[in-house]
């Protein structure tokens, strides 16, 4: 039985993605093989980092314990756990609404196959996370209107990129779309005015609620 390594669990409300604002207990894994350049949870991939062991049925009880509906399982990179599957199996089975926030780098095969299937928050890093590179396309075919795509941008040339991405693959009619700013480094009109001179109907700009109401690198919220 494979257990899983947990930097942090906790329950909050989703700062961000389609259930922004509502109540959620987070499952953050360790481990990422990407290094954007402006991660904000770069301390849960240290070799270093402190992290209980679970297993996933440990992990179904303590969702259980919360009384809280909503599962996000994050990270890190969450679908580089081995048996993350079996794991959301169990959780949509007792009940739990699982979504997944991925970083755009991994198949998202295994994960459409699974039923019920979780809904997935999917990120397509820019020229400015230093990670586009490692940007799998494929993975909007597996997308629907209960899943999202996340740009975070950093500046003007991160929201040029965004629209041409946006554009060629049809994003607005497949999934939901977010922009967010990278924190301190645009700032949220800049974006606004962009989406009003390019008409980008449907795409909605999201800032990271938890930031806001609480200090930006704090954790467990």
């Amino acid at each position: 039985m494979s257990c899983f390594k947990v930097a942090e669990k906790f329950v909050s409300i989703n700062g961000e993605g389609p259930r922004a604002g509502e109540l959620a207990v987070f499952l953050r894994f360790c481990g990422c093989n990407l290094n954007c350049d402006y991660c904000d949870t770069r301390w849960a991939n240290t070799a270093d980092v402190k992290y209980e062991l679970a297993s996933a049925e440990d992990l179904v009880t303590y969702v259980k314990s919360t009384g809280v509906k909503n599962v996000t399982l994050t990270g890190g990179e969450p679908l580089l756990q081995a048996d993350i599957a079996r794991l959301i199996v169990l959780l949509c089975a007792s009940g739990a609404e699982v979504e997944i926030e991925t970083n755009g780098s991994v198949s998202l095969e295994e994960i459409n196959s699974l039923t019920p299937r979780p809904s997935v928050t999917a990120d397509y890093k820019l020229p400015s996370s230093g990670m586009e590179k490692y940007m799998l396309t494929e993975n909007f075919s597996c997308l629907t209107l209960r899943d999202a795509i996340k740009f975070v941008v950093g500046d003007m040339c991160d929201l040029a990129r965004a629209e041409e991405i946006i554009n060629e693959y049809g994003l607005i009619d497949r999934c939901r779309v977010y922009f967010s700013p990278v924190f301190g480094k645009i700032m949220p009109e800049e974006i606004v005015e962009f989406m009003k001179e390019r008409k980008l109907n449907g795409a909605r700009l999201q800032l990271q609620l938890h930031k806001i109401i609480w200090k930006p690198d704090m954790r467990g919220v």
